[in-house]
């Protein structure tokens, strides 16, 4: 998976009305995919603006993480990923993607 199929497979499954009211980001090792919530339509980008919940996550484990190979509380435990700032909102963000 690379940046930019990431950016597009995120802005997919957020859409223009997630219903989230919030913002996040994944932080990989090619850069950022931020995801604005917070207004209509939501805003998907790769700039690092100031979010609510940040996910340090490789681009392999992202992966997974969206086709649900990894599960979001195994994965976390297992140190795949970390998470910076409120972890409600990174709950928000797995449910909206269709993870619990």
């Amino acid at each position: 998976m690379t940046l930019q199929s990431l950016t597009e497979r995120i802005q997919t499954l957020v859409g223009t009305d997630s219903g989230l009211d919030a913002s996040f980001k994944f932080a990989t090792e090619d850069g950022i995919v931020a995801i604005n919530a917070k207004q209509v339509p939501n805003i998907v980008t790769n700039e690092d603006i100031d979010t609510d919940c940040t996910m340090e996550i490789s681009l392999k484990n992202a992966e997974d993480l969206l086709n649900g190979e990894l599960n979001p509380m195994m994965g976390y435990m297992m140190g795949k990923f970390k998470i910076k700032g409120d972890m409600g909102v990174a709950m928000k963000i797995s449910q909206a993607m269709g993870n619990s």
